[in-house]
């Protein structure tokens, strides 16, 4: 009720300065309903009133002053007075405290839960000041995260680096027209270009984006964000820039800028917040250019364990099993994209000690570790995984990753070698863990050679978490959980979604975790591969008797702990 009758002030208050209609306030109210949120930002949105009036209104009527946080600075101590999340969900911050009163800046003053939530929080005496819904939120960015300020300004200034280039600043050059490459490096090599790059990584890092996809068009460049997963568009670029660019992106990576008709593969490096991560880049000739791929490799990623790749207690520990053995080969299987290398780099790192040598083969070097020796595949000139496994295996490993078994070549050579003493790690694409073992007998491999060397299977999926800054609860239809077949009883468990937040850019997700089948070859399994069992005989062999949990078993254990989505699970798993 009290919260109901705060809105019920706000309404009056917009109506009697004549803001807003009735008809206004009754569709906003009505979406708030339907979909949550705060009125003010329904409004905002709908553009039935500006975030500066509203502001303006709430300054006259409470006689408190507004603030303006564009530029506003104060000490890390100070803003973090009140935590982020809190900040985040009130659009609120901290800006002056003195004695027991502490001033805070609100895009919405009349919220007496909030007030009430700080004074609890912090034990000071609240002094309300009126700051605009739209400047809060970059404002919180901005100052409880210090470190990102710079590439946050570098990042919001693409528009405007956009808007400042002039038609006559670089020729538009046709695809199959003769190209001055000095006129191309010097066009590169110009501020604009060069803070528009910056600004793109910039404002990629700041979203978490694992790939930046710089695409031309007839008319245009598309660049998009992958973003736990998946491609949002970020800007549009104008044609005329599309050569420098590309030019640019080549120079940063080593690559050849006279060559535009074949593919290319380099890699550069950026600091960012205090860390070094690198950029693999792929350039592609296609209809109207040169389509460019950027992957950000973050190191930090590999020292993070095993334990918070998202391993259930009784799989890591059979995992744990499977890479203390000295010798053997462990498949880590799933599509592109799942994370294997996460994986398998998180092995490496745990096993990478002096007493140990580590050597990878791999197309292409994906993170490049000191302590490791890692070969790069090039097929033009014979290094191919086959032949450079031959070479490495003259080198005396004791722990050998080969980026992929593709072939009964690379296949046969791998499982003798993890026969003859070395710990052997690899990938395969195969939709669960029983499945690799009939992958590589249909790649002409023996069943007894697979059933000797093979110690542990691993399936993965990626799937999105839930975001924290809007998880609400909600009720699943007992129908569904009995169509799969989970033995609950919809009042007696608590799952939740991400309602949608500027935090999580609205999709309600923020940050992915690894869904983890293992299959660990005992000898009834062992004996099921001589004897060419399916790869679905073994499975319901692993689960009945192995206690196996699946890949659509651990996503439905972690919706029912509150991490992930049903329909996340549902997207990134199959039916059993």
């Amino acid at each position: 009720m009290r919260r109901s009758r705060i809105k019920k002030r706000l309404n009056e208050l917009l109506l009697d300065y004549k803001l807003v209609e009735k008809d206004d306030i009754d569709k906003a109210l009505n979406i708030q309903q339907q979909k949550g949120g705060q009125l003010a930002a329904i409004l905002v949105e709908e553009k039935f009133v500006s975030e500066e009036d509203i502001a303006v209104c709430f300054c006259h009527y409470l006689s408190i002053p507004l603030i303006n946080l564009e530029k506003f600075k104060a000490p890390e101590k100070l803003i973090k007075i009140i935590p982020e999340h809190v900040a985040q969900h009130y659009h609120l911050l901290a800006i002056s405290h003195v004695g027991n009163i502490l001033t805070v800046a609100m895009s919405d003053p009349l919220n007496v839960l909030a007030v009430d939530d700080i004074k609890a929080l912090t034990g000071y005496d609240v002094n309300p000041a009126v700051c605009s819904l739209g400047t809060v939120g970059k404002a919180i960015n901005r100052l409880y995260h210090p470190a990102g300020a710079e590439a946050q300004k570098a990042a919001a200034s693409l528009d405007d680096l956009v808007k400042n280039i002039q038609d006559e600043d670089i020729e538009v050059v046709g695809q199959q027209d003769q190209v001055d490459i000095g006129d191309v490096i010097r066009s590169s090599e110009e501020a604009p270009i060069v803070k528009m790059i910056d600004a793109l990584i910039a404002e990629s890092l700041l979203k978490r984006a694992s790939d930046i996809h710089i695409e031309p068009y007839e008319h245009n460049i598309r660049v998009r964000y992958r973003i736990d997963g998946a491609l949002h568009e970020a800007a549009v670029l104008p044609k005329k820039i599309q050569n420098a660019i590309a030019a640019r992106l080549k120079i940063m990576s080593n690559l050849d800028i006279t060559q535009r008709l074949i593919p290319q593969d380099g890699r550069f490096k950026v600091k960012f917040e205090k860390k070094e991560v690198d950029f693999r880049v792929s350039v592609l000739p296609i209809s109207f250019g040169e389509k460019v791929v950027m992957r950000a490799l973050d190191k930090a990623n590999l020292s993070i364990g095993l334990e918070a790749l998202g391993f259930l207690p009784e799989a890591l520990t059979n995992f744990n099993f499977a890479i203390n053995r000295p010798y053997g080969m462990i498949l880590v299987t799933g599509p592109t994209g799942s994370g294997k290398s996460t994986t398998l780099y998180s092995v490496l790192n745990r096993l990478n000690t002096p007493d140990k040598n580590l050597i990878t083969i791999e197309d292409p070097v994906e993170y490049q570790v000191e302590g490791i020796t890692q070969v790069q595949v090039k097929p033009d000139i014979g290094l191919t995984f086959s032949s450079g496994l031959r070479s490495i295996l003259r080198q005396n490993p004791d722990v050998l990753m080969v980026g992929e078994i593709r072939d009964f070549e690379t296949g046969d050579i791998a499982i003798k070698a993890a026969l003859t003493g070395a710990m052997l790690l690899s990938t395969l694409h195969t939709n669960d863990a029983p499945g690799a073992v009939t992958r590589l007998i249909d790649m002409g491999i023996e069943p007894f050679l697979i059933s000797s060397s093979v110690v542990a299977v691993v399936a993965q999926r990626l799937a999105r978490k839930i975001c924290d800054k809007c998880k609400e609860q909600y009720e699943v239809p007992q129908s569904v959980l009995d169509r799969l077949g989970l033995d609950k009883k919809s009042e007696d468990i608590t799952v939740y979604k991400g309602k949608g937040c500027n935090y999580c850019s609205g999709s309600g997700y923020r940050g992915r975790f690894a869904m983890i089948e293992i299959m660990v070859v005992n000898d009834s399994i062992r004996e099921m591969i001589m004897n060419r069992s399916s790869s679905d005989e073994i499975k319901r062999y692993a689960k009945k008797e192995c206690n196996m949990v699946t890949l659509r078993d651990a996503g439905l254990i972690n919706f029912l702990a509150g991490k992930t989505t049903l329909e996340e699970v549902l997207r990134v798993t199959s039916a059993e």
